[in-house]
């Protein structure tokens, strides 16, 4: 399999496997929307790590399989492309991506379908589609521009030019650097820290911010306001309270 889900510790690790460099090719992003939208599903499935391995994340499309496609048959992909792309970005549970080696095109736009990024110091990031004479079509050029802002996402889209680790941190592309063996263990770290969180309150906030991001701020404060008041209907809701008033603060366990 082109893709694969692994359950450990509440964690699931989406793993993208189609070496040398994970190029997503059409069947690897089918797979890749049926295991996000099972990694939603699953109940014991709490936070997901995306995942390339040890030298690459995803180095992009497969430019072959593209080159062939005329207008019509790229008519009716585009929409399935930027599917299998939102469906990781609306995993209702915390998401990682792990970056080691290259993340270019669509595998950098599916490390921005992350809630979080955690880069190798050997990473490499960019969206190098205006050198192939089109643009990002897998959510680039609103991902990108929602996270670090128009000016910077139009230098990285007209340019073409890939950054290392160090600029993307300072850019806002990532948001830790660690020495690339240890990108996977800090992620699945990360990701199972908050496994053991409320795991409704937690789709709540991932919920109300996404949703603000893309909407006015009236709206957001309304599904902020109706998640909030919500909360209080939960057994999370009631054992947090509890624990911060017998126990302080921090010490709630949740199921």
């Amino acid at each position: 399999m082109t893709v694969t889900l692994e359950v450990a510790e509440g964690v699931g690790t989406l793993r993208l496997n189609r070496p040398p460099m994970n190029a997503l090719d059409v069947a690897t992003q089918d797979r890749l929307k049926e295991l996000a939208e099972e990694a939603t599903r699953r109940e014991d499935v709490r936070a997901v790590v995306i995942y390339g391995g040890e030298k690459v994340f995803a180095a992009g499309a497969d430019i072959k399989e593209m080159q062939v496609m005329d207008h019509a048959a790229m008519v009716l992909r585009a929409r399935a492309l930027q599917d299998s792309f939102t469906a990781v970005a609306r995993i209702p549970k915390p998401v990682v991506a792990a970056v080691t080696g290259y993340a270019l095109g669509g595998g950098c736009e599916l490390a921005l379908c992350a809630d979080y990024r955690i880069a190798g110091d050997n990473a490499k990031l960019g969206q190098p589609e205006i050198l192939l004479g089109l643009i990002p079509g897998a959510g680039g050029t609103q991902r990108l521009a929602r996270l670090v802002g128009p000016s910077k996402a139009k230098d990285l889209i007209f340019t073409g030019r890939q950054v290392k680790a160090d600029e993307a941190l300072a850019l806002g592309l990532v948001d830790r650097v660690v020495p690339a063996a240890e990108v996977y263990a800090q992620a699945h770290a990360w990701a199972a820290k908050l496994a053991q969180g409320p795991a409704i309150a937690l789709r709540a906030a991932k919920e109300s911010i996404d949703t603000g991001l893309e909407t006015d701020i009236e709206t957001g404060l309304a599904v902020e306001r109706g998640w909030f008041a919500g909360l209080f209907a939960t057994e999370d809701r009631e054992r947090g309270m509890r624990s911060f008033v017998e126990e302080g603060p921090g010490k709630a366990k949740f199921l």
